[in-house]
């Protein structure tokens, strides 16, 4: 719902400024979305005047101007606008100003050998209308030298607020001043109902389908000249997006934006018979404004005459019965559809309209009559014509209805204690009719006793989504402010609460926490990918028979896809270092597979001796992140054996797996492949890595408890060997090999070194290796230690490596 500032003060009496408005709002639960000034856009831009004009030396079609902007210095542009002339006054962007339609920062250039600085406007330039074929001309006594902006009143932000579908009052700009007035803003100005002297019968109109339709208003109005809308109102209807048609069509769009009330003007020349609210025919067709034809059935609420259907009740007009440039009589339409058929009807046919959201979410009921008055004062007022008296078919289903509440029920329910005066301004302040009297206070021999006491609550019926005491206190609570709610922890019951989170999700849990402080910041993507980029990751077993879009059409086999497009983001918005992980799910026939995956691109944040240089992310960065992780996850690292076979997702040779035996795999990382790189839009090298939770075996259960932590009595100690070993052989293997040398001594094996270069041959590469030794019972002797050595030796041998001298 949008609506501009001073829209929105025709309601609303306020000296408040913008930002208290727009926190105000917030408060109340209609939250901003966006504010736009389109001042702000078009500072650049003022008033000029054409002091000469000249044709251009080298182009027939160009001019040559000087254009006084205010400032005593005329400039000399170059222009191509065939009413560029002298005299003319216009809209003139200065050297540095943005042109809105296409964001050319304008500056001073040569065009055709002649030097041209800024540029005369036209409206489709600065978005403020569709015509380019001149530039703008401006009244003569317009002040030459002024914003354009200012003195032409844009300067006027433009609110856009999201509306709850249960809050059907606020759908128009009185419902949000009327909030903004209960909330202490401000008063609320009181609406003008005119009233109309009609001259002769009204028209004919009924309804038929009264579980539809179950009120038909309309009035006619002959004589009427159609034409284009005044300033002010095609002003406030194109910051909010709508495009002014014409007078006639554009009273009744402005009614709907500014009082909530949706209505239709038929032109009567294209009517035969009377009009009737009824079911739709199987079959019938109708061709509505918005050029396409649709196929009613009798679950539908259509306005029809004697001998087609006009209107897709509550929902569209159709086109050729509309109000047109040469309409000279007219018909007001203000009728009331039930929010249920309008559901189901917009959602067979798949379309929607304002006026449906309106309808959809419920209209007021009793402003059928006040509605169609003020737009009747609005067509005579603008059109001219002279109106006919009304005519009311049906029966709108405004019964009022009570609710019995007490103010003690605030406190009871929300856990705010507001003050009876309060509550009862705040209700009466939003529409709600308050009787009865409030809890008091009498004395019994001098002690307070608390009388309790009842209000009956009249809801207005602009408020179909009130409905119980419950509603009322959310209401007061609404309006006084959420953040009054106070913190208030539940009371604990006796005895220790057993957990309730999963094995899988204290899994998920450390996962989750270990990855955000090894820096990785957590993205949630989409279940559903576009069928190529499952494509790109080895298929999908999955594919939507009814997806939202194409894009997000089948099942993820991989959480890659995603973090890659939300890489993609971040590099656009001038990330220099991404750092992404996503826990969730990825989908094969045999079912859901827990998943970790992460992507790291751009360049890595070094430490210590490496502080300061920019650095690139390579394999072993991502191998890194799925040991860690692993760790997290419970996975048993110590034991995990390195294989080259990563998906074709990665680039050969610089990514690899983790696995528990050959076919146990429990993650896989690496560089990214360059082509999957590509199809995502990424340059450079990124690493990516995909954990496989439901992969990681669980822990065996048993009837022992654990044993307690007993650390060792002597200190360990440690070793470093550098072995020369062939090209091929792999730096796990090694590390493997060594820790099953003496199992009862060698407690752990950690590569710190990998040197190719001068002093190692050919075909060769130095490993250096550090062997974390750990005595038991008394401290190694130095024979001891020369026997572990030699068996660390020996097993460097039989993987064809030499202790390096």
């Amino acid at each position: 719902m949008k609506f501009t500032l001073s829209w929105l003060k025709t309601h609303l009496k306020t000296d408040a400024d913008l930002a208290t408005i727009l926190k105000t709002l917030n408060a109340i639960g209609l939250e901003v979305e966006g504010v736009e000034n389109p001042a702000e856009k078009l500072a650049g831009f003022k008033i000029a005047q054409v002091l000469t004009a000249e044709r251009h030396p080298q182009a027939d079609k160009l001019q040559v101007l000087s254009v006084d902007h205010g400032d005593g210095n005329p400039l000399q542009v170059v222009c191509g606008a065939p009413n560029a002339r002298a005299g003319l006054v216009g809209v003139f962007g200065v050297e540095g100003a943005v042109v809105p339609s296409n964001g050319m920062v304008l500056k001073k250039t040569a065009i055709r050998g002649v030097e041209s600085n800024g540029m005369m406007c036209s409206t489709r330039e600065l978005e403020l209308g569709d015509d380019h074929d001149g530039i703008i001309e401006l009244d003569a006594a317009a002040p030459v030298g002024q914003v354009y902006a200012d003195w032409a009143g844009l300067n006027d932000p433009v609110i856009d607020v999201s509306v709850t579908p249960n809050r059907q009052d606020c759908m128009g700009v009185r419902g949000i001043a009327r909030d903004l007035a209960a909330a202490g803003l401000g008063t609320l100005n009181a609406i003008i109902v005119p009233e109309i002297a009609g001259v002769g019968p009204g028209p004919d109109v009924r309804t038929d389908d009264v579980d539809g339709c179950p009120a038909f208003f309309a009035r006619t109005v002959r004589g009427v000249t159609n034409g284009a809308s005044p300033d002010w109102m095609a002003k406030r209807l194109k910051a909010i997006g709508q495009k002014p048609i014409s007078a006639l069509v554009d009273i009744t769009n402005y009614i709907m934006f500014d009082l909530g009330r949706p209505l239709h003007v038929y032109d009567m020349a294209s009517l035969k018979g009377g009009l009737v609210a009824r079911k739709g025919k199987p079959g019938e067709q109708v061709l509505a404004l918005n050029g396409k034809s649709y196929t009613i059935d009798e679950t539908m609420t259509v306005i029809a005459d004697d001998e087609a259907v006009h209107d897709i009740g509550g929902i569209m007009g159709g086109e050729h019965s509309g109000a047109q440039d040469g309409t000279t009589d007219v018909l007001i339409e203000c009728a009331y559809f039930t929010p249920e058929r309008i559901a189901v009807t917009g959602q067979k046919l798949t379309l929607t309209s304002d006026a449906r959201g309106r309808f959809e979410r419920g209209v007021d009921p009793a402003f059928l009559d006040d509605g169609l008055s003020i737009a009747t004062s609005l067509v005579v007022s603008l059109c001219g014509g002279t109106p006919s008296e009304a005519t009311r078919a049906g029966t709108p289903p405004a019964t009022p209805r009570t609710v019995a509440y007490a103010p003690d029920q605030c406190l009871a329910l929300a856990g705010v204690h507001v003050p009876a005066d309060e509550q009862k301004r705040i209700l009466e302040s939003l529409g709600f009719g308050v009787s009865g009297e409030a809890s008091r206070v009498e004395y019994e021999d001098g002690t307070p006793v608390t009388v309790p006491g009842c209000w009956t609550i009249t809801v207005p019926t602009w408020r179909r989504d009130v409905d119980g005491w419950p509603d009322i206190v959310e209401e007061v609570v609404r309006i006084v402010g959420l953040d009054q709610v106070p913190s208030t922890p539940l009371p604990r019951g006796p005895g220790v609460a057993r957990p309730t989170a999963t094995p899988e999700q204290m899994v998920e849990r450390r996962v989750r926490r270990t990855a955000a402080a090894r820096g990785l910041a957590e993205a949630i993507n989409w279940s559903f990918i576009a069928e190529k980029e499952a494509a790109a990751v080895g298929g999908g077993d999955w594919t939507l028979a009814n997806p939202i879009s194409e894009e997000l059409k089948v099942m993820r086999p991989s959480l890659l896809p995603g973090l890659l497009s939300a890489t993609k983001r971040n590099v656009d918005r001038s990330a220099t270092s991404v750092r992404l992980f996503e826990l969730g799910r990825r989908y094969f026939k045999q079912g859901e597979r827990a998943t970790v995956g992460f992507v790291l691109a751009g360049e890595k944040v070094a430490r210590g001796w490496q502080a300061g240089k920019a650095q690139g992310f390579d394999a072993f960065d991502a191998k890194a992140e799925v040991v860690a992780l692993l760790a997290a996850a419970g996975a048993p690292v110590g034991n995990l054996q390195n294989f080259g076979e990563a998906s074709a997702a990665y680039h050969p040779g610089q990514s690899g797996t983790l696995r528990l035996g050959p076919k146990a795999v429990l993650a896989e990382y690496g560089v990214l492949h360059p082509s999957l790189a590509k199809q995502f839009g990424l340059t450079g090298t990124v690493v990516a890595g995909e954990i496989f939770l439901d992969a990681i075996p669980g822990k065996r259960k048993s009837g022992f408890m654990r044993a307690p932590y007993a650390p060792p009595a002597l200190q360990a100690v440690k070793r470093d060997f550098a072995f020369l070993v062939p090209d091929m052989v792999e730096a796990d293997a090694l590390v493997r090999g060594v820790k099953g040398a003496d199992k009862k001594s060698i407690v752990d094996v950690r590569l710190f070194d990998v040197f190719v270069g001068p002093g190692v041959e050919d075909g060769f590469k130095s490993l250096a290796i550090e062997v974390t030794l750990q005595p038991g019972e008394k401290s190694f002797s130095q024979e001891e230690l020369e026997a572990i050595s030699a068996a660390v030796v020996k097993a460097a041998q039989k993987l064809g490596g030499s202790l390096r001298g």
